[in-house]
């Protein structure tokens, strides 16, 4: 299967006999191999979660849905304890993105202990490929409202190229489609506009370096890999317009969770006064946490990733020791960037501050996990 027709198809899709399964891209290894992971058990989507076979918000919420969904055909009885328990274990994979627990959330609800167990097999599948389809739209909409702010950037300084940085994976491999950050710079690229893409590597996993720098390769965007640390240095030197990363939990006060280093990068663009966009889906927004510094659980990840440094031979994956022996290690996988050093959230439904405010005014008919 040519991995590039299957990304331009979504980074997940329906497989299996009766096409209700799972199959992704295995991110663990690009670019260095294009392989693909099948999801066919709740076992296999937990795993996929955990050992970051898929990752990004959104794409975790979507494996978490079908992971409920296999567990309940998967039994012979029509019970809803057994989901609960399917959903504590898929909740317990990751504990940052907000976006797992309210798909878990969503296939509980959609369960009805009075229908029968191929009622709510047929319900929970489709309440599964609803929650891929409107992280698809929403993606597609971020990209639209977005793209005005490269177009004015591009007004400004033409025929000199937009200067764009972005920190981690925000793309079509952290969603199922477009992206969250990266569908912006897509759209200004199909209409032609020039860009050039700072990519941080995004250290430990180099998932900047990896995925983001694949997926841009991929569609013939100029980029430049950069060292984690080299952002600040560009925005003082005026080689960047604009800075855009995703979420994986936004507070209803407009904190943001995301990747390690980007509370950093927020820093910076305040200081040079370069906008500092995030751009994400509702459903990344915890609408029952105002307060992200105290509050957004941050997943600490294995020492293994920063003690050892993976790489190509021309032949293999092979992972090298960078440490000494004896030297401690903390390895958290994400921080949280106040809303005070936000410009804006990109959302679905258009560009709002980075308030409770702003929040309430796109999204005031938000109620229990779901729009009214």
């Amino acid at each position: 299967m040519d991995i590039k027709s299957f990304i331009l198809k979504g980074s997940v899709q329906l497989s299996g006999k009766d096409g209700r399964s799972l199959v992704a891209v295995d991110q663990r290894f690009l670019p260095f191999r294009e392989t693909f992971f099948e999801i066919s058990t709740p076992e296999d989507a937990f795993y996929a979660i955990r050992e970051m076979v898929i990752r990004g918000a959104p794409l975790i919420g979507v494996t978490a849905a079908f992971g409920m969904y296999l567990a309940l055909s998967e039994n012979p009885r029509n019970e809803q304890d057994g989901l609960i328990q399917a959903a504590e274990v898929l909740n317990s994979s990751r504990p940052t993105a907000v976006n797992l627990f309210g798909a878990t959330a969503r296939m509980l609800a959609a369960f009805n202990p009075d229908r029968s167990l191929e009622e709510n097999r047929e319900c929970l599948f489709r309440e599964a490929c609803r929650i891929m389809e409107e992280e698809t739209e929403s993606c597609r909409k971020i990209g639209e409202f977005g793209l005005p702010l490269i177009e004015e950037i591009w007004e400004r300084k033409k025929p000199a190229p937009v200067q764009m940085l972005t920190h981690c994976n925000a793309g079509w491999l952290a969603t199922v489609k477009y992206g969250t950050a990266t569908a912006p710079i897509y759209l200004a690229h199909e209409k032609g506009i020039p860009l050039h893409v700072w990519v941080d590597e995004t250290r430990p996993r180099n998932q900047g370096a990896r995925l983001t720098a694949y997926e841009l390769g991929l569609a013939g965007i100029p980029h430049s890999v950069i060292p984690d640390n080299a952002g600040g240095h560009l925005m003082q030197h005026g080689m960047v317009d604009l800075v855009v990363t995703g979420s994986d939990r936004t507070t209803l006060n407009g904190d943001v969770a995301n990747k390690i280093g980007t509370y950093l990068k927020a820093l910076a663009a305040f200081d040079n006064h370069v906008p500092f966009y995030v751009a994400l889906p509702s459903s990344s927004i915890d609408f029952a946490m105002e307060d992200g510094i105290r509050n957004i659980p941050v997943e600490e990840r294995s020492p293994e990733e920063v003690v050892y440094v993976e790489g190509w031979t021309g032949t293999e994956t092979r992972s090298v020791r960078i440490l000494p022996e004896n030297s401690g290690v903390r390895n958290f996988g994400f921080d949280v960037t106040p809303a005070r050093l936000i410009t804006g959230l990109i959302t679905e439904r258009g560009i709002c501050p980075a308030t409770k405010d702003g929040i309430i005014g796109l999204f005031g008919d938000w109620k229990d996990g779901k729009m009214e």
